[in-house]
């Protein structure tokens, strides 16, 4: 977590923990992610934001260039899934109750700017540093065959647990993950196949788009075998920050910053960015 105390320019962390949203609210995590990263950016303010989303596949923009879309929202409709296009990242991945998206988001800073990398490996140290132990490595590698494949997904002992995603807004970044804490992540992986077989038929698996193996991939508390809830994941995490970064989370300034006339025009903005890019879906 060295590198990752390196960040922090602060002693005052934001933490926005949002409860799992339903569909009216789905645009809403994304549309916090730029602005909050925009508010990083101009105010050299780390942030922390947990969120989750209820029953929903979140397409990456790429998944909207498949060859039959509309027979794959189908598949995924019949699967009990709802959909959203997110702003960040090319291929889908599942969101739902067993799932904790967690997004760290820090300025950028002026004199030595984070490449692409070093973000990523930010936040795989976390990770790292929360729930790795001696019998139980987390090593970064993609796993060709899992959904949303990527140079940093997250496994233990090659079972894809986590995907890593960023997204960098003027002079803030927002390193993003998935982790799939608990649930039924052989559904999870078997409606994302689903969705891809009928929307790109006799090209799945082809054209950068995944062939999507649910065996690759598993739950966090099935691999560390131990119960695990989304609750404790969220403590572990800010309690291995919080012992390794000389910073304390400020309870004031995030709930003024979220009734600000500057947060309530920009999420609005915001929001109809996400809008119109979910209009793709129609």
């Amino acid at each position: 977590m060295t590198n990752l105390n390196q960040l922090f320019t602060t002693n005052q962390l934001f933490l926005y923990d949002q409860d799992c949203l339903t569909e009216k609210d789905y645009f809403l995590p994304f549309a916090l992610t730029d602005t909050l990263t925009t508010f990083s950016g101009i105010n050299q303010q780390p942030i922390i934001h947990f969120w989750q989303l209820d029953q929903v596949m979140i397409l990456g923009m790429k998944d909207t260039r498949v060859t039959d879309l509309d027979n794959g929202l189908i598949s995924l409709k019949q699967d009990g899934y709802n959909v959203v296009v997110r702003n960040a990242g090319g291929l889908g991945v599942i969101s739902d109750e067993g799932i904790l998206n967690v997004s760290l988001i820090l300025p950028n800073p002026l004199k030595k700017k984070i490449s692409i990398d070093e973000a990523y490996r930010f936040m795989w140290s976390w990770i790292k540093r929360a729930f790795e132990d001696s019998t139980h490595a987390i090593e970064a590698f993609e796993i060709t065959e899992s959904y949303c494949p990527g140079t940093f997904d997250l496994s233990i002992d090659g079972k894809k647990f986590a995907g890593i995603a960023q997204r960098r807004v003027k002079d803030g970044i927002a390193v993003m993950i998935y982790l799939s804490v608990n649930g039924d992540q052989q559904k999870r992986g078997e409606s994302v196949r689903r969705f891809y077989q009928a929307s790109l038929h006799e090209h799945f698996g082809k054209n950068g788009y995944p062939p999507v193996n649910p065996s690759v991939m598993a739950n966090l508390e099935d691999l560390l075998q131990r119960p695990l809830t989304i609750d404790e994941v969220k403590k572990q995490l800010i309690d291995v920050l919080l012992d390794d970064v000389p910073v304390t989370i400020d309870e004031q300034m995030l709930p003024k910053l979220l009734t600000s006339e500057w947060f309530m025009s920009e999420i609005d903005k915001q929001m109809n960015k996400m809008k119109q890019r979910n209009l793709l879906l129609n």
